[in-house]
């Protein structure tokens, strides 16, 4: 798999994708990143690393130094073989072993995403998601990214609390909701949180394939019918492709057009369009998925009372198939 070059320095990133064209760099406050004008065209320098990151932190991504996930996977060339449809926005990659930081630079694609999709966006999103399962179906991790259980032991309580100063109260104060309004869910979802290995367990001998873990809306950006833009790629790793699914429904309560069952039959859908056989596998992995999505976001849900109880009627019944 042929890859590409992590430079390292910021200036010797820019001269390289420059390639001799005029450069025009402004300073900024801007969370985003610093603006940059390449012969005119927007570009942006975005920093990740460890020092700047609870999740990163949470997940172990970066982990005693070594290169962050969206690194690697620049690195390993896996960026370059996403399918047409999905398109990651990076042009150029530096990383600084000494601060364990990386500059991403990216072009500027931070047009408004309205609050609620309509219902093309929204079907051009899962057949999106569906062809990059597709691109990669039955792959093995080439280059080291996400291990299994890291996307369900992340959002713990543990790491809100450990995490409480640099953004993560909100873990502490959800756990403790859901704790107080649903007892038993709690006990599931944190059970699976603290060790996941039964919830992995019964993943095993389902089809994986590349998940990007993050089809938030914002991050996930639907520009039209052929083309999403995917930001980051800090939860990617490799799982079932329900795990995407299950995480789209679970980030995105309140957004989209239809149902979350709708959602999900429109994904199979799109699964079957793209050559992707769901028989013998669908339902297991999609009950699965479900549950792992509670575990990692279920602490979210205690405030819209509708949105809960479908979580619940869902994923009760999984959690109580599984070995204790």
């Amino acid at each position: 798999m042929t890859g590409r070059t992590v430079h390292g320095s910021t200036t010797e990133m820019i001269k390289a994708v420059a390639a001799g064209r005029p450069v025009r760099q402004e300073a900024s406050a801007d969370p985003p990143g610093d603006p940059l004008f390449i012969d005119g065209e927007p570009f942006r320098i975005e920093r990740i690393g460890r020092p700047l990151d609870w999740v990163m932190r949470a997940l172990g991504d970066g982990a005693d130094g070594s290169l962050p996930w969206t690194v690697r996977m620049w690195q390993g060339g896996l960026l370059d073989r996403l399918p047409r449809s999905v398109d990651h926005t990076i042009v150029g990659v530096a990383w600084d072993p000494a601060t364990q930081i990386a500059e991403l630079l990216v072009r500027d694609e931070r047009a408004p995403v309205p609050h609620d999709l309509d219902l093309d966006a929204h079907r051009a999103v899962l057949d999106h998601m569906a062809a990059l399962h597709k691109r990669f179906w039955h792959l093995t991790d080439p280059v080291g990214l996400a291990p299994p259980g890291a996307r369900y032991t992340a959002l713990a309580p543990a790491t809100g609390i450990r995490e409480a100063g640099d953004g993560a109260d909100a873990l502490v104060v959800g756990w403790a909701a859901l704790a107080a309004d649903q007892p038993e869910a709690h006990e599931v979802a944190l059970s699976l949180a603290v060790e996941p290995a039964p919830l992995l367990a019964a993943f095993d001998g389902l089809p994986t394939t590349l998940v990007n873990g993050d089809w938030r809306l914002g991050n996930a950006r639907p520009v039209d019918a052929g083309h999403t833009v995917l930001l980051g790629w800090g939860w990617a790793g490799i799982a079932g492709s329900c795990v995407d699914l299950a995480g789209y429904l679970a980030l995105n309560a309140g957004r989209l057009p239809e149902s979350k069952n709708a959602t999900i039959e429109a994904f199979r859908a799109a699964l079957h369009r793209h050559k992707i056989d769901t028989a013998g596998w669908w339902d297991r992995q999609l009950e699965l998925a479900l549950l792992g999505a509670f575990v990692q976001l279920g602490w979210s849900k205690t405030t819209d009372t509708t949105e809960l109880a479908w979580w619940l009627d869902r994923v009760l019944p999984t959690a109580r198939t599984l070995p204790t």
